[in-house]
């Protein structure tokens, strides 16, 4: 149930996105991603990579996913402007 409970707050945060600018890497379904992979990974870390039980989700184990959202997203994005400033300089980048 923890792992749904992290799951959900990155989703519900990942809707937010739509208010900046599309630099994500993979555009919204890069910021998905990143917001669900951050999500659950910060709170796999916060609870020593275990993931609490039916009885042990309260309120408090969806604010544990917050930072991991956001950090998560913050990564796709700077990654995306990144690119975007590699290509549109015309250096030598990935795209």
């Amino acid at each position: 149930m923890g792992m749904l409970a992290w799951v959900m707050m990155g989703l519900a945060l990942w809707h937010f996105t739509i208010w900046l600018p599309d630099r994500y890497w993979g555009g919204i379904v890069g910021a998905f991603i990143g917001s669900l992979v951050g999500s659950a990974l910060f709170g796999l870390i916060i609870n020593g990579f275990s993931i609490p039980g039916r009885h042990a989700t309260h309120l408090v184990t969806s604010i544990e996913a917050i930072p991991g959202a956001l950090i998560g997203m913050a990564l796709v994005y700077l990654e995306g402007s990144r690119r975007e400033r590699a290509g549109a300089s015309g250096g030598i980048g990935l795209t």
